[in-house]
């Protein structure tokens, strides 16, 4: 996307993928030894203790947000991953790329998990009765949000909460406008930049879901978005703020913009 005028020539070439840089690492399994039991013609006062062998720790699945610094070697070691920064790579090797010693900040990946996971705390119930809720001017009661709302790590997710924040910033643009655009631009990879056209040339290559260049992206930023152009959710908002100051829009882009 460019900042200024027309947004680029339509691309023929793929795109290619960019990631920061990673380590090598791997985690061993050690196996328990077995004790062997002994009987005794005499009764003893209390029974010999046999050794059993333990059961393998079960996996647990969490997503994983890459950080600055990150590497796959040191992920896989902070969650006691089974198999080592390989099977890391393994199970995400679609997000990754072919390159597992490229991964940016932002990328998020699946991490199957030894480690136990602590449960999210609840408030506890107090026995003093609760105070009723504050009643605005009308005496209607205000109603408070239970939790906050969640979104899924997909593209569905990604667009839903993007609309959600252009919603409260006035950004005017719906999530079939949206999804028409980022299939088109990206095929859905929010890892996905351009190499080769003129803005590349330029030295500032279309980077995201939607194809932001790096000067548009700073322009047209939302607040409460990451500042990586990388993040599927800040790539959507910035690109809609953009389509929607220079066509109305993103829902009255139909073409490289």
């Amino acid at each position: 996307m460019a900042g200024r005028g027309k947004h680029r020539r339509p691309r023929t070439n793929p795109l290619t993928r960019g990631i920061v840089a990673v380590g090598t690492g791997g985690a061993a399994l050690t196996l328990p030894l077995l004790g062997a039991t002994h009987a005794s013609a005499e009764p003893q006062s209390a029974p010999a203790a046999q050794s059993v062998p333990q059961a393998a720790k079960p996996s647990k699945s969490l997503t994983y947000t890459v950080t600055k610094g990150d590497s796959l070697a040191r992920i896989a070691d902070k969650y006691d991953v089974r198999g080592g920064w390989k099977q890391l790579y393994k199970d995400n090797r679609a997000a990754v790329g072919d390159n597992p010693k490229l991964i940016h900040p932002g990328l998020k990946l699946k991490v199957k998990t030894t480690k136990s996971v602590a449960p999210k705390k609840t408030a506890t119930q107090s026995s003093a009765p609760a105070k009723p809720a504050a009643k605005p001017a009308g005496g209607v009661a205000q109603a408070t949000q239970a939790s906050a709302k969640t979104y899924a790590d997909n593209l569905d997710g990604w667009i839903r909460e993007s609309l959600d924040i252009m919603a409260q910033q006035g950004i005017p643009g719906s999530y079939d406008g949206i999804y028409r655009n980022i299939m088109r631009e990206s095929s859905g990879n929010p890892q996905a930049i351009n190499n080769w056209d003129s803005n590349a040339a330029a030295g500032t290559p279309s980077k995201g879901l939607l194809q932001v260049i790096d000067p548009t992206f700073a322009a047209y930023h939302v607040p409460g978005t990451s500042f990586d152009p990388y993040d599927p959710v800040a790539n959507i908002t910035a690109a809609c703020n953009y389509a929607a100051d220079r066509y109305g829009s993103i829902d009255n882009v139909n073409g490289p913009y």
